[in-house]
């Protein structure tokens, strides 16, 4: 087909689905180099597209604050009709998302079959629930002439800005050398939306422990709502070689400070996608979900850990905030050593 003037792509879910989209992004802007490509996303999500060099424009939706309700619904689609937008590509399913782009006028409005909104679209691709989602969202440009690349990365872009501070954070913490000569580190990111994708705290505990005793720094990495968790671990280990970021960054602050790193062990939460789009190697941790789900890090040498086998896996598609059986064995049966032997045989390669 003959190339769009102007692609827009909307994800307004959380910050780990707005890095998935990335590859799309990326392989629109390499078959429509000069289409204006728009990606709409949340407020907490709009950095990681900062700097990018596939993203022509950023529109920020606001969906929970300033423009929520269908007031809010109403200006945003008056906004996109005024951008002139000849495509849209929806990977969130959402039917909030479909109508915006049907309230918007775009012409052709592409989605997945299983979208909420599928009958606000023009044509709609099929969702593959077995396929990991970098490769359910490539799938979204088939209509438009582009079939699927196969897997693609996604890429962030810290800005020089971000870089400096990473700096001035590892001086602080591990001494005047630790830019010129870094230490071997590793980022640990023990938090998550969701309590029951959280390994215990007390597994932690011993995995900072074990990565200590086997010579290795540890970074612990997250958000504000993680900053009590990271004191305690911090607190927990009593040894300089331990630093705590959390909070202390923004989204591309923090996946600058895990490129710094030799590997990341995570919950299945955004850090998974933070050092993906890194090029780090990742030691995931899977309870309630599954990764199978299409969510887990896809690179060659990523590792998932989960306890398989049990019948009560998986009890939900995102996690929730109790274990419905009470035993919580998904997690608790994950030893400190597991995951410590597992991000140790991936860290060793990196330094």
């Amino acid at each position: 087909m003959t190339a769009p003037g102007s692609i827009l792509v909307v994800q307004t879910a959380f910050a780990g689905d707005v890095v998935l989209v990335l590859p799309l992004l990326q392989l629109l802007h390499e078959k429509f180099p000069g289409s204006m490509i728009t990606a709409v996303t949340i407020p907490a999500a709009e950095e990681l597209l900062a700097n990018h060099p596939a993203v022509g424009r950023v529109i920020v939706y606001d969906k929970r604050g300033a423009d929520k309700g269908p007031g809010g619904l109403i200006r945003m689609a008056s906004r996109l009709r005024a951008a002139g937008i000849d495509v849209a590509l929806i990977p969130h399913r959402s039917i909030r998302s479909a109508l915006l782009c049907r309230l918007a006028g775009i012409p052709v409005r592409i989605g997945f079959d299983t979208s909420a909104g599928r009958f606000l679209l023009t044509q709609s691709v099929r969702y593959v629930a077995t396929d990991h989602e970098i490769l359910r969202n490539l799938a979204l440009a088939a209509p438009l002439g582009v079939p699927s690349p196969g897997l693609r990365f996604p890429r962030l872009y810290p800005s020089a800005e971000d870089g400096l501070a990473v700096d001035a954070f590892m001086l602080q913490c591990f001494g005047r050398d630790a830019v010129a000569h870094p230490p071997p580190c590793i980022a640990v990111a023990p938090g998550s939306v969701w309590n029951t994708k959280r390994w215990p705290e007390s597994k932690f505990i011993s995995l900072v422990r074990y990565l200590l005793d086997a010579g290795w720094h540890v970074v612990l990495v997250g958000g504000g709502a993680d900053r009590d968790l990271c004191s305690r671990l911090r607190a927990s280990a009593r040894d300089p070689r331990v630093a705590d970021a959390s909070a202390r960054f923004s989204l591309l602050g923090s996946a600058c400070l895990i490129g710094r790193c030799a590997a990341l062990v995570s919950n299945d939460s955004a850090p998974v996608h933070l050092a993906v789009a890194m090029s780090i190697p990742v030691v995931a941790i899977f309870g309630p979900t599954l990764p199978s789900f299409g969510f887990a890090p896809p690179g060659p040498g990523d590792r998932v850990v989960e306890t398989a086998g049990l019948w009560c896996r998986p009890c939900s598609i995102h996690g929730g905030n109790r274990c419905p059986t009470g035993t919580f064995d998904c997690m608790n049966l994950i030893s400190a050593g597991r995951v410590g032997d597992e991000l140790l045989a991936l860290a060793r390669r990196e330094v």
